[in-house]
C-alpha cells in the first residue's frame, strides 16, 4: 500500500493546527479557573447572609433619617460583582411576631442577591427592578403587594425615623417614590438599584419614607384571650378553625365578630350587614357566604380578613378595610379619617389585646 507521505502529501500544516488547538485549550482551561478562583461565590454569600440572620444579634441602632428628600441617596454595600464582599448586618428582634415576618422577608430577600437588574423585571429567571423585587419578596411569604414604588408607598404604616426601622420595613427615595429597598438593619437595605447592577445590599442613606407592611400585635398568636373565648361561646371551634385554614390570628377574628355583632348571628345593622360578622349581602353573594348561617359567616369573613391582612399588612389597616372599605384606605394610605373607622379599629384592637 502507499502511503501519502511516499508521494508528497505533508501532516506538518495538520500537525501545527493540532499544536494550536491544543495550545488554545490549555489556555481556556487556565484561565477559567482563574476566574473561577477570583469570582466571587454567590453561593457562599447567601450562606453568609442566612447565618447572620439566624444569629439574632443585637445591633447598633441605626441613625435618624434626615428631612425628605427627592433624590435618592444610598450606596452599594455588597453586590454579586465584588470582590470585597460582607455579611449581612445582625439585627436585634424587636417583637416576636415582627422579627420572625421581618427575618424571613430578609432571608427571601438575600436568596436574591446578584440576579440582574431589568427595568419592569419581576423574577429571578427575567431579572428585578427595585419593586419588582419587592412585590416578588413579599409575595414569596403570601402579602400581596401593588407593583410600582409609588402604589407600594401608599400602603402600610409609616415609619417615623431610620431609628425606628425594623427588618423587613420598606424605605422609599422620592414621593411619589422612584425607588425602594428591603430595609435589613443598621442602616443597610436590599435593592435592585440601577440598569447595569445586580440585587445587592446597599447602605440605606437618606430615605424619603420608611413604611411598615408587616405587623404584630402585642397578644402572641398562639395565645387565645380568654376573654374572647368565653364570649364565643359554642362558636369557638368554628373560629378557631377558620382562622387556622385563613392562616391569621384566631384573636383577631373573634375581635372583629365581637366589635360587629357581640357574637350574635341573627345581627343586621342599620346598613343592612347581616349575621355575626355583619358582610353586606353583595359581598355574601360574591363570595358565596351565607349570613344566616354562623358556620359559613365566620369561614367567610377569615377569608376576606385574610385578603386584606395580605393587603394592607397590619391588623388596624385590614380592620379599617373591614369597616370602611379597601378603597378607603388606600384612599387615604391608612386608617380613614372617619370617626366609626377610627373608633371601631380602636375597639377592635382592645377587644383583641384583652380589652372589653
Amino acid at each position: 500500500m502507499t502511503s501519502l507521505e511516499s508521494i508528497g502529501v505533508s501532516f506538518a500544516p495538520l500537525t501545527a493546527i493540532t499544536s494550536e488547538m491544543n495550545s488554545f485549550s490549555t489556555i481556556g482551561q487556565q484561565l477559567s479557573q482563574q476566574i473561577a478562583s477570583q469570582a466571587p461565590s454567590f453561593a457562599s454569600l447567601l450562606s453568609e447572609a442566612t447565618g447572620t440572620l439566624s444569629q439574632g444579634a443585637t445591633s447598633t441602632v441605626a441613625p435618624a433619617a434626615s428631612p425628605a428628600s427627592s433624590t435618592p441617596s444610598y450606596s452599594p454595600l455588597i453586590s454579586a460583582n465584588s470582590t470585597n464582599q460582607t455579611s449581612l448586618p445582625p439585627f436585634a428582634p424587636t417583637t416576636a411576631n415582627q422579627s420572625s415576618n421581618g427575618a424571613n422577608i430578609v432571608a427571601d430577600a438575600a436568596s436574591y442577591i446578584g440576579v440582574p437588574y431589568q427595568w419592569g423585571g419581576t423574577s429571578a429567571q427575567t431579572g428585578f427592578d427595585c419593586s419588582g423585587l419587592v412585590q416578588k419578596v413579599f409575595a414569596d411569604q403570601g402579602y400581596t403587594l401593588p407593583r410600582t414604588a409609588a402604589e407600594q408607598q401608599a400602603i402600610g404604616t409609616p415609619v417615623s425615623s431610620l431609628a425606628q426601622a425594623q427588618p423587613g420595613d420598606l424605605v422609599f427615595y422620592g414621593s411619589p417614590a422612584s425607588h425602594v429597598g428591603i430595609y435589613i438593619g443598621n442602616g443597610k437595605m436590599i435593592d435592585a438599584p440601577e440598569a447595569g447592577a445586580t440585587v445587592r445590599v446597599d447602605q440605606v442613606g437618606t430615605p424619603t419614607s420608611i413604611t411598615r407592611i408587616i405587623q404584630s400585635t402585642s397578644l402572641p398568636s398562639g395565645t387565645l384571650n380568654p376573654t374572647l373565648a368565653s364570649d364565643a361561646g359554642p362558636y369557638l371551634p368554628i373560629f378557631e378553625s377558620a382562622a387556622a385554614k385563613s392562616g391569621i390570628n384566631v384573636n383577631f377574628l373573634l375581635a372583629i365578630a365581637k366589635v360587629e355583632s357581640n357574637f350574635n348571628p341573627s345581627a343586621v345593622s342599620s346598613a343592612g350587614a347581616q349575621g355575626m360578622m355583619q358582610i353586606m349581602p353583595s359581598t355574601a353573594a360574591a363570595n358565596g357566604i351565607t349570613t344566616s348561617d354562623p358556620v359559613s359567616s365566620i369561614y367567610g369573613a377569615a377569608q376576606l380578613l385574610s385578603q386584606k391582612l395580605n393587603t394592607f399588612g397590619s391588623y388596624d389597616l385590614a380592620a379599617a378595610a373591614y369597616n370602611a372599605g379597601d378603597g378607603a384606605v388606600q384612599q387615604y394610605g391608612g386608617v380613614p379619617p372617619y370617626p366609626e373607622t377610627v373608633n371601631y379599629v380602636q375597639a377592635v384592637n382592645s377587644a383583641m389585646n384583652g380589652g372589653n
